[in-house]
């Protein structure tokens, strides 16, 4: 146990300091080594058999697809048809982007890909509006993370690999609440902009003028929002696997961005395939190696280890849930989104299972656990990354989006944790087993 205490003080001593990920875990893993006395060349065919799994194909072709879209115009289309709908009234325009993210999540799987692409659209039109630029980017940040709960989700692809579970079963337990909080976050929007008296709303128009302008822009938007239904109607009809329906994304994007809009080009194409391989290439190599770490701690009994420990402190299970919900935000504080889970499973699955808590219920605290986590200092990725996006520097910004956080993904949080029936009810319907 001390040594990978040891082990992980080390990585986020790293981390902290701006060593890439994947180099501090792998620096991380080799320590590890050392300290216990096993062969790591022992424990990296082990991880090496992890990250070569069919499943785990579908990171870089989502990975890609997100690219696709925010390049191709895709994103501009979704937002123009959702600002029909709310763009004309007080606060409509951050109902927009909160929508726009989680439809965007909903495509991609990547909260980095939806901020990019919703975040550089949204962000100059929202501060034309009137909204507060430090606003604009909490907004941003924070509806981002919808992206790693709405399926399909490159988190939860991972997470389920991690805990032997399946990746569809997993997307459905993210669902409701990755909705929940895009509701929540859309009500604290409209109750915050009532107070701006800054704020520029275009005057209502008559339905006779409105519903041709929703038709012309659902007729822009179509093909984009077809692909949620064709990846999700196709994963749950039966058609085909999440790694197929991500194959499938990829292709149907393709076609649409190069035949139909015609915004792709080989050269465009090629940058493209540039970014998401050197993406997918940095996700996987930090996979790698937590899970060549992970086979030393499970052959030294660590996961149990820590369990034990746990169970000391109480046995009661809403105790322990608190304690591994407090570990979570801490992990996601300090680590990118894909490494959390895959310590959450690794460290925290055994403790899941002693107190009789659902893998599937597992699933969907993590990934809200670790999308709070991620939009909180001190390295908050997610939130330094809307800064960048919308150049506003970060004490104009961190004020609100605590608010958002406080009063919109907290409770949620709790809402997830202690009432299971809220992240189980889609699983159970769709596999129609007992889970809770």
């Amino acid at each position: 146990m001390s040594s990978f205490l040891i082990a992980i003080g080390l990585v986020l001593f790293l981390i902290i300091f701006e060593v890439p990920v994947a180099y501090s875990f792998g620096v991380g893993a080799l320590l590890y080594g050392a300290l216990t006395g096993t062969d790591v060349s022992y424990h990296a065919t082990h991880g090496l058999a992890q990250v070569g799994a069919f499943s785990l194909l579908a990171l870089p072709l989502f990975v890609i697809t997100g690219t696709i879209m925010g390049e191709c115009g895709l994103s501009e289309r979704l937002l123009d048809f959702v600002n029909a709908f709310v763009g004309r009234r007080r606060g409509g325009l951050g109902v927009v982007t909160v929508v726009a993210c989680a439809l965007f999540g909903a495509i991609s799987g990547s909260a980095a890909a939806a901020m990019a692409a919703i975040g550089k659209i949204m962000a100059p039109r929202m501060i034309k509006e009137g909204y507060d630029p430090g606003y604009v980017t909490a907004l941003i940040a924070c509806s981002s993370v919808l992206a790693l709960m709405i399926p399909p989700s490159i988190t939860m692809v991972v997470f389920a690999i991690a805990i032997k579970e399946s990746v569809a079963e997993c997307f459905l337990a993210t669902m409701l609440p990755g909705i929940g909080l895009a509701v929540v976050y859309s009500i604290l929007n409209i109750l915050f902009m009532r107070k701006n008296m800054n704020l520029h709303v275009d005057d209502p128009k008559p339905m006779r003028e409105v519903l041709p302008e929703m038709v012309r822009t659902f007729k822009r938007a179509v093909l984009s929002l077809a692909m949620p239904i064709i990846i999700l109607g196709g994963i749950y009809s039966g058609l085909f696997t999440p790694t197929e329906a991500a194959a499938i994304a990829f292709v149907y994007t393709l076609i649409v961005g190069a035949f139909v809009y015609k915004d792709m080009t080989l050269k465009r194409l090629y940058l493209i395939a540039k970014e998401s391989s050197l993406l997918s290439g940095s996700v996987i190599l930090v996979m790698f190696f937590l899970f060549t770490m992970s086979r030393g701690m499970i052959l030294a009994q660590v996961p149990q280890q820590f369990a034990d420990m746990l169970l000391r402190i109480s046995t009661n299970k809403y105790v322990l849930l608190l304690i591994i919900n407090i570990l979570l935000f801490l992990m996601g504080m300090v680590i990118d989104d894909i490494s959390g889970g895959i310590l959450a499973a690794i460290i925290l699955l055994p403790i899941i299972k002693e107190i009789g808590v659902n893998p599937l219920h597992f699933a969907a605290i993590v990934s809200v656990n670790l999308g709070l986590g991620n939009i909180t200092p001190p390295c908050a990725p997610l939130l330094y990354m809307a800064g960048g996006v919308t150049k506003v520097p970060m004490n104009m910004y961190i004020k609100d989006a605590a608010k958002l956080l406080l009063l919109g993904h907290v409770p949620m949080v709790f809402i997830v944790t202690y009432i299971p029936q809220f992240s189980l009810f889609l699983p159970w319907l769709y596999t129609g087993k007992t889970l809770w």
